[in-house]
């Protein structure tokens, strides 16, 4: 009988151990989805905004020329990133994490992409000061409107863009619960209490 238990308590610890692997997979798949596609969105606006930055930027006059300038300057950045970023995602393996990766790399992306959301009010409160500062200036004001102009365009792009990867992100945190339930964490010792 005791043999009988433990065989079948085994079966059971395997079972879980399979699940809890094949349920890991298919988060870190979602998320590396997630990602590329969010990379896919910056990139696509940073390829348009160097391709028409770059075709006016010598077609405009004052403070237009600028603004056309500082998007195309800005945007390589962007792309780099985003180039960057899809690449690490597609070059991951999403069965090669374990369940304290998963969890995270699932929380470490969300953090960056807010992180990045509080800069980007920051590059908007930029792009304001020189739009203001343009006009107590006689040593190009247009340079300082443009520039202004398009560093709050592009600070509000990015605003909306890393809390809409944020939110999309965080909706698979939920998804993570299952595989946590029971576990319980000490400053000595891990515990998993299984209810049947």
């Amino acid at each position: 009988m005791k043999r009988i238990f433990l065989t079948l308590t085994c079966l059971c610890i395997m079972t879980l151990a399979y699940t809890q692997v094949v349920g890991l997979a298919d988060i870190n798949q979602k998320r590396l989805e997630k990602q590329k596609v969010s990379m896919l969105i910056l990139g696509s606006w940073a390829v348009g905004n160097i391709a028409l930055g770059a075709t006016l930027v010598n077609q405009r006059e004052g403070e237009s020329k600028y603004f056309h300038g500082m998007n195309a300057g800005w945007n390589l950045v962007n792309l780099g990133l985003a180039a960057a970023g899809y690449l690490s995602a597609v070059k991951a393996d999403p069965a090669a994490f374990g369940l304290y990766a998963t969890v995270s790399e699932q929380h470490k992306l969300q953090k960056v992409f807010l992180f990045n959301a509080g800069l980007d009010v920051g590059y908007m409160m930029g792009g304001l000061y020189l739009m203001e500062r343009s006009k107590n200036t006689e040593n190009k004001p247009e340079r300082l409107k443009g520039f202004g102009r398009s560093i709050l365009l592009q600070g509000a792009f990015l605003f909306a863009f890393d809390l809409g990867a944020f939110l999309w992100q965080a909706q698979g945190n939920g998804e993570l619960a299952p595989l946590l339930e029971g576990l319980s964490f000490t400053g000595n010792s891990v515990g998993m209490v299984w209810r049947f």
